[in-house]
């Protein structure tokens, strides 16, 4: 049961992801080209296109970051039983 929430939460990370990186897509158009002509111009589209990808990235790596973790210290923790099983 263990296995099925932390392969689920894998799967929900990468949806938030994709729905982030669409988010600062959207954003920046909208920031960029917003409406009634009260847009902030192209540069700061551009702005927020480029800060909004590196808080995707970096937020992604995180919530990736966190489950690596808990992946590697399973393996590691199978590793020692499997060791401590052979002597």
């Amino acid at each position: 049961m263990r296995d099925f929430f932390i392969n689920s939460l894998e799967k929900l990370i990468g949806v938030i992801i994709i729905v982030m990186g669409v988010g600062v897509i959207i954003g920046s158009f909208a920031v960029a080209f917003g409406s009634a002509g009260q847009g902030g111009g192209l540069f700061a589209g551009l702005l927020f296109f480029v800060f909004g990808a590196i808080y995707v990235v970096l937020m992604g790596g995180f919530m990736y970051l966190g489950v690596g973790i808990y992946q590697n210290t399973l393996r590691t923790a199978k590793a020692i039983e499997r060791m401590s099983a052979d002597k």
